[in-house]
């Protein structure tokens, strides 16, 4: 454990291995964005940084609508190299949580302010479409400022150390999917064009940014949208598609478990015999990111889609769920839990519940003769001691369960 100052340390206030952790997450950081900015190139004018964006880039919401146009490059990273700062689906179960954050803090922020109903005037540049590109694109950007900050979202990726942008300029030519290529140029509703792309497979993360980037809809109506929200815009859309079909099939026969890991996150899945309802519950260990004490928040979604708020990792767990549901074609009645233990120490983003979930639904460890018997197994395995039965969705679907059993 390094010794290092009371106010940099969120867990240990300076003190030797009070958090148990085998390195301190503020050092790695640090040394990631030390490393970063020794890299870049300085001219006597300005700053220049060059390399290859991995493709990665963000839309921000602050001052909407004038937000920030964020390019991502590494700094002298060129090619295929620069494909690992971004790769997520590549990284899920093989990279820790220590190596994501120092990827991501060697990265450097391109900013530029634009106004989001300026979208398409920005095609020339090619920007938005270096963004959605199949290959890493040559980049440069002439800094006037740089700032020695990281900046973590619950929603979106971590960046590195970034700045004002005098001017980036796109080197290389985007290589952009077929599919895509065509709506770009096709007169369709923002909608209509995510569940072609979806349909036709195309890389669920190009999706979200070309829809973040202006890419999609009317274009009369196209705007650059901020990257929060076109996570949870992607994830809703898809999620309510998938829920028309789902609806019209069959219940499932059997009530299962499914468990998936990854990043100090453990998700259970339950599904059970019922018309499709949902319930998310998640369980935030004392110590764990935001929370100095346990935490459990609730979250319940009917027959008809009516969730009681908007949460974007219930919107991201629900799309893997409703995904396999629709694969096996049959409804259930489901109940998500994420337990999020002191091993997340810092937020990269919600892919990575996205991506859980979908290799949670690969994961079945068992069936039970009821939900009763499900929910107490899911109970026993969890790491912190709470009884599931005495929380508020699980207690109203218990006693739901039974009233309906009563009729048949």
């Amino acid at each position: 454990m390094h010794k290092i100052p009371a106010e940099l340390c969120i867990k240990c206030k300076g003190h030797k291995n009070l958090c148990g952790l085998p390195y301190c997450p503020i050092m790695e950081r640090f040394r990631g964005m030390v490393s970063s900015l020794q890299k870049i190139k300085i001219d006597t004018s300005f700053k220049l940084v060059e390399g290859s964006t991995p493709p990665s880039g963000i839309v921000g919401e602050k001052g909407y609508p004038k937000v920030s146009l964020i390019i991502n490059i590494p700094p002298s990273v060129y090619g295929e190299d620069a494909r690992k700062y971004e790769n997520v689906k590549e990284w899920w179960g093989k990279v820790n949580l220590g190596d994501i954050i120092k990827l991501r803090s060697s990265l450097i922020s391109s900013i530029t302010t634009v106004k989001v109903e300026k979208a398409t005037e920005y095609y020339n540049t090619e920007i938005p479409l270096a963004i959605i590109s199949d290959n890493p694109v040559v980049s440069e950007a002439k800094l006037k400022t740089l700032e020695a900050k990281l900046k973590f979202d619950g929603i979106i990726l971590p960046r590195g150390p970034g700045g004002i942008a005098e001017e980036i300029k796109v080197v290389d030519n985007p290589k952009i999917p077929t599919k895509l290529d065509k709506l770009i140029f096709d007169d369709v509703k923002s909608a209509e064009a995510i569940l072609e792309l979806y349909r036709y497979n195309v890389d669920y993360y190009k999706i979200m940014h070309a829809l973040s980037f202006g890419l999609l809809g009317k274009k009369k109506n196209r705007r650059f949208v901020p990257t929060r929200w076109a996570i949870t815009a992607v994830d809703s859309t898809v999620g309510k598609f998938l829920y028309s079909k789902i609806i019209n099939y069959n219940e499932v026969n059997e009530i299962e478990v499914y468990h998936g890991s990854y990043l100090g996150n453990y998700f259970y899945v339950v599904l059970y015999p019922s018309k499709f309802s949902s319930i998310w519950i998640e369980i935030w260990h004392p110590l764990s990111l935001w929370s100095q004490d346990l935490t459990i928040s609730e979250l319940k979604e009917n027959f008809w889609g009516e969730y009681e708020y908007l949460d974007g990792g219930y919107m991201a767990a629900r799309l893997a769920v409703l995904e396999h549901l629709e694969e096996v074609k049959r409804q259930a009645g489901v109940i998500i839990i994420r337990e999020i233990t002191e091993e997340y120490f810092a937020p990269v983003g919600n892919w990575h519940i996205r991506e859980t979930v979908r290799n949670a639904m690969k994961n079945r460890i068992g069936k039970y003769d009821n939900l009763d018997q499900a929910i107490s197994e899911v109970n026993k395995k969890l790491k912190v001691k709470i009884n599931l039965f005495e929380l508020r969705t699980i207690k109203g679907l218990i006693k739901q369960k039974s009233i309906y059993d009563f009729f048949k």
